[in-house]
């Protein structure tokens, strides 16, 4: 173990998912894959995701949040065990919410936070261990996704012009990103470029990992 038990986490991960229900989740696989099997297979993202995590909790200390959609606590607590500590994403557009979710956990006394979404299974734990430690010198790390958008965002401190103007869901949202942190004179770094699973084209991705969704 790298830490000493009893020892406080400054460093957050919060994990942004969606309760697994069919025609309300992984919606764009729905024509390749049926409402049930978008659900399962959103469903064995959020475990694959969530298995990444606790191997970096292994090695590094650090604290995890899980905020979803949809659903609600107990049945997130049913579907990912109790030990898990679990907070509603709120309304608004995803920007809002992941502005909610980090001030929330810089408030907290977080020293740094990364937020991460479950749809790229390539995420592994040396990627989000290196999110972490690239925070000791820069403001803003970006995991850039193929789609255009990004799978894993960092911060040391609260930027909340980060979240405001910018198109989520396009394939600009990245260099929109991107565009603001410039103008706001950040330190930026990139994590290497990964794959999402959003669309029916993106799930030879799937054929990479061990993730089944049949």
């Amino acid at each position: 173990m790298l830490y000493t038990k009893g020892e406080a986490a400054t460093e957050s991960l919060i994990i942004f998912t969606r309760y697994p229900e069919p025609g309300k989740t992984k919606t764009r696989l729905i024509p390749a894959l049926g409402a049930e099997g978008a659900a399962n297979l959103g469903r064995k993202m959020t475990e694959h995701t969530l298995n990444q995590v606790k191997e970096l909790q292994s090695l590094r200390l650090i604290a995890v949040a899980v905020y979803f959609a949809g659903g609600n606590t107990q049945l997130m607590q049913q579907w990912l065990g109790s030990d898990l500590r679990y907070q509603c994403q709120g309304e608004g557009d995803l920007g809002s919410r992941m502005a909610l979710a980090f001030a929330n956990a810089f408030e907290e006394g977080s020293k740094s936070v990364v937020i991460i979404g479950t749809d790229c299974p390539s995420l592994k734990p040396k990627l989000m261990e290196d999110a972490f430690k690239t925070l000791s010198q820069h403001d803003l790390v970006l995991g850039p996704a193929q789609d255009g958008g990004y799978y894993l965002i960092g911060l040391r401190r609260f930027i909340p012009e980060l979240f405001t103007g910018i198109n989520w869901g396009t394939s600009s949202v990245l260099q929109q990103t991107v565009t603001i942190g410039k103008q706001l004179d950040l330190a930026l770094a990139y994590l290497p470029t990964l794959a999402d699973v959003d669309r029916p084209e993106d799930l030879s991705v799937l054929h990479q990992t061990n993730l089944r969704y049949l």
